[in-house]
């Protein structure tokens, strides 16, 4: 299985990749992007099985994102980790397709609950 991390910042991809560690799910591949218009080309190129992304980025954001992947018939299962955890976020953030919305701060406990049901 493969899982795509999207977010503008080096250091949290990292701390994002090593909670999916923690929480369980060492056994599968990360691939990185670094915005919006970085994940669309490594969707094309690496086909994950799940893409956790940050909302807000430079170039193309996260909900752009999941719109743009939505209205190209993707429907790879995709969810937000996020400083974004609002009520209204998280309704917008459903409304666009999202499976789930983790809020940072985050724990490997957090992890492992969200994505039993989609990684299993």
């Amino acid at each position: 299985m493969k899982i795509l991390i999207v977010d503008d910042s080096r250091v949290m991809r990292s701390i994002v990749t090593r909670t999916l560690r923690q929480a369980g799910y060492d056994d599968h591949d990360v691939v990185q992007a670094g915005n919006g218009v970085e994940a669309l080309d490594v969707m094309a190129d690496e086909h994950p099985d799940l893409v956790l992304c940050d909302w807000n980025m430079p170039e193309m954001n996260g909900i752009e994102l999941l719109r743009t992947l939505r209205s190209q018939g993707d429907t790879t299962p995709f969810g937000f980790v996020t400083s974004e955890g609002s009520a209204e976020m998280r309704q917008r953030a459903e409304d666009a397709g999202a499976m789930f919305l983790i809020a940072k701060p985050f724990t490997a406990e957090v992890f492992a609950e969200v994505l039993e049901p989609v990684l299993g």
